[in-house]
């Protein structure tokens, strides 16, 4: 008795019948796969933390030639300051012994940033450093243009690489010249005034 009562409890009334669209489909059911299979083509591959795009990849270029950049940076620093200073003679009297140091450094890391180029074969690293540190140098009262030569020096220095790198390096070389030229013209870069104009505007 007690059995046939439990046996009646458990068949739902008619109302409460759910109908064949509301049951979920079993997870082998062609249904669910061709609906995992829609999200699995919408969830992208990688992740950027920002954007949501594919991280850059620092291999798809020249990784063992931007070693090689990067063991001979102290090198590479030296000879390229002593081309700027060949090209601009005047770099040698507006530094003392200290600024001058200073700008061994700042060929170094103008040099790392070429090396990450070269690594990714993507310019605009290089590119992107000097749009930033613009800024910085007006603090120090160093012109653009002499990084902008520094940049020339790094391209007489790393002559020794095959065409395929040297190409990279001359895009990336390039673009950041062009930045340096380009802000240089801005207000509060130290660049050598035009004496006409500097006559005309001397009471402004």
């Amino acid at each position: 008795m007690v059995a046939d009562v439990l046996a009646v409890a458990d068949v739902p009334a008619d109302g409460d019948v759910p109908a064949a669209g509301d049951v979920p489909a079993a997870p082998d059911s062609p249904v669910a796969a061709d609906a995992l299979a829609v999200a699995d083509e919408s969830e992208p591959t990688h992740h950027h933390p920002n954007l949501g795009l594919a991280p850059a990849d620092m291999l798809a270029g020249f990784p063992l030639a931007a070693e090689e950049l990067r063991r001979d940076e102290a090198l590479i620093a030296a000879r390229a300051l002593e081309v700027a200073m060949d090209w601009d003679a005047s770099i040698a009297t507006r530094y003392n012994e200290r600024a001058r140091r200073s700008l061994l450094h700042d060929a170094e890391l103008l040099n790392e940033r070429l090396a990450m180029c070269i690594s990714g074969n993507d310019p605009r690293w290089l590119a992107e450093y000097a749009e930033w540190i613009g800024p910085i140098y007006r603090r120090r009262g160093v012109p653009l243009a002499d990084l902008a030569a520094l940049c020339e020096g790094i391209r007489v220095a790393t002559t020794r690489l095959e065409p395929g790198e040297a190409a990279v390096r001359d895009q990336a070389l390039d673009a950041a010249i062009a930045v340096f030229r380009n802000n240089g013209r801005l207000a509060g870069d130290r660049h050598k005034r035009n004496a006409l104009l500097r006559w005309l505007y001397r009471g402004v």
